[in-house]
């Protein structure tokens, strides 16, 4: 049986260059009510401050341990976390975030009602829409009130939807005894890199026993727009890989639920859009890309998604040689009521107006018209 106050928790902060916002992050670590923690903060070689404020913490916090390595990048600065922790559970805050000082506490003591010890706890997390300006705001993730399994815990095919957002790897727990049995490790992708999608499909797939706490904790601080434009025009096909990565995991584990598979075809045309909203989809590269993941697609699956827009589909048709459907209009508005209908919820009328305009504003763009 699990007694959440003596379960020692590793938490992972990859760190390179976070020196403005390092302090709030092991702040907020270090001051968890659970108490039983391990901090391995692992230093990749930044070249600010940032070891200087780990030292200075770890001074004063003997749970605080330093790995001081050479840059390698987000997977495998996570993987020798990974490696050197020796917790039952890990955690990962990324040093540019904060957590909320009863995350830990109250996401064990969920675990501990339930009568299986699950091997991931996974909570929503907050935004912080704008961070860093007069803007900035906190609210909701988008699967905030989504996820009601009929049962705790669950196996990701009863919560498919958890699959269609941000990959939020830092909103959970995860037994190490788990990872290291189906020997779950991050892609050591040089950089950034978006390496947590891999690592998200590959603990979630994997998993027999999910737990579902529908409380946010976690503080993630958003890219702003020209953040998300640079990226988009300077690692145009890192959104594509990071898709066919996490394709090769659902072949690799024979994954054949159709509703997680729907779930991945609508990250690949949500990663597509956020794409081609800035690049072009006539730029070779990103056609070629676009044509090679449409072509892993199942074309079933797709043409009978009941979340995909009629652009999108009739996007995939044309690139698939497939003549056009008729019709679909009706049901896909019906769905975007019900979002919108959710969203305003979730936060907020204003923020509502906010993203359905921009969405009505680039939505042709976004479906490659």
């Amino acid at each position: 049986m699990l007694d959440p106050t003596r379960e020692l928790v590793s938490v992972i902060v990859p760190t390179f260059n976070a020196g403005p916002y390092l302090e709030q992050c092991l702040e907020s670590i270090l001051g968890q009510t659970h108490q039983n923690l391990e901090v391995l903060c692992l230093n990749d070689g930044s070249t600010d401050n940032s070891l200087e404020i780990m030292q200075r913490y770890a001074n004063k916090d003997e749970r605080i341990r330093i790995i001081d390595k050479q840059n390698e990048g987000y997977g495998a600065t996570c993987n020798r976390g990974l490696d050197e922790a020796q917790g039952s559970w890990i955690a990962i805050v990324e040093p540019d975030d904060w957590i909320e000082l009863s995350m830990y506490a109250d996401m064990l003591a969920f675990a501990a009602t339930l009568d299986q010890t699950p091997q991931i706890i996974k909570t929503p997390y907050w935004r912080i829409w704008m961070p860093d300006t007069p803007k900035q705001r906190k609210l909701n993730c988008s699967y905030k009130n989504r996820i009601h399994p009929s049962k705790q815990p669950f196996v990701i095919a009863e919560a498919a939807h958890l699959l269609t957002h941000h990959p939020s790897i830092w909103s959970a727990l995860y037994r190490k005894d788990f990872l290291d049995e189906h020997q779950i490790r991050f892609k050591p992708i040089p950089g950034a890199g978006w390496a947590d999608n891999p690592f998200l499909i590959e603990t979630l797939c994997s998993a027999d026993a999910i737990a579902y706490l529908d409380t946010p904790y976690y503080c993630y601080r958003e890219e702003t727009p020209e953040k998300s434009q640079s990226f988009a025009e300077k690692s145009t096909m890192i959104p594509f890989e990071r898709w066919n990565d996490m394709q090769d995991v659902l072949d690799r584990l024979a994954v054949n639920d159709s509703e997680v598979l729907q779930a991945h075809i609508s990250r690949g045309f949500t990663y597509l859009s956020g794409v081609i909203e800035y690049v072009d989809l006539s730029h070779e590269q990103v056609y070629q890309a676009t044509k090679a993941m449409f072509d892993r697609m199942d074309q079933n699956l797709v043409l009978t998604h009941p979340e995909l827009s009629p652009g999108s589909k009739a996007l995939y048709c044309e690139m698939m040689g497939l003549e056009p459907l008729k019709g679909g209009h009706a049901a896909y508005m019906r769905n975007l009521v019900k979002e919108g209908i959710y969203t305003i919820k979730n936060t907020g009328l204003s923020f509502t107006i906010l993203a359905t305009s921009h969405y009505l504003t680039h939505k042709k763009k976004r479906e490659g018209r």
